[in-house]
């Protein structure tokens, strides 16, 4: 039943390229190259940069207090606990703060980069009359006249 399935997916696959013009595009390398995902992700170091650096210096300020606490009087000990459990909160609000920022951000880059590819295919599909552009790693074998990976990379970059 398998062979039977995989037989069928692989004669639909061929009646459909060889019926049709096609284009190719590596996606890994549109990705790599994208001048769009680089930007957001210089600005996204940047707007999480002071939290890092507070993090650090919190870092610093709970060993601080560990080594502090070891050498400590009975009586100094509790208010040591305070400011430690203090700074607990502090990294730890620091950290959701950083996380919850990364992860709006990669999910609106995804989205804008998303529409760009897919306004980048759908041109390059226009201006080379072509019935599919295909993504190089979904196919098993194609014609290297067909990549269009450097026109993707072009027309992906110049998107404003």
């Amino acid at each position: 039943m398998k062979k039977l399935l995989v037989a069928s997916v692989l004669a639909a696959i061929g009646t459909i390229a060889s019926a049709a013009n096609y284009g190719i595009v590596d996606m890994q390398r549109v990705v790599e190259s994208s001048t769009y995902l680089k930007q957001q992700n210089a600005t996204l170091q940047q707007t999480v940069k002071p939290n890092a650096t507070r993090a650090e210096q919190l870092q610093s300020e709970l060993q601080a207090l560990q080594e502090k606490a070891a050498n400590a009087k009975p009586n100094e000990v509790q208010q040591l606990k305070t400011q430690y459990e203090a700074k607990v909160r502090e990294m730890n609000m620091l950290e959701q703060t950083v996380q919850q920022k990364v992860q709006q951000t990669s999910q609106l880059t995804s989205q804008n980069f998303t529409t760009r590819v897919q306004q980048a295919a759908d041109q390059l599909r226009k201006e080379n009359n072509l019935d599919l552009v295909l993504n190089k790693n979904a196919v098993l074998a194609y014609d290297n006249t067909s990549d269009l990976t450097d026109k993707m990379i072009q027309k992906v970059n110049a998107t404003k």
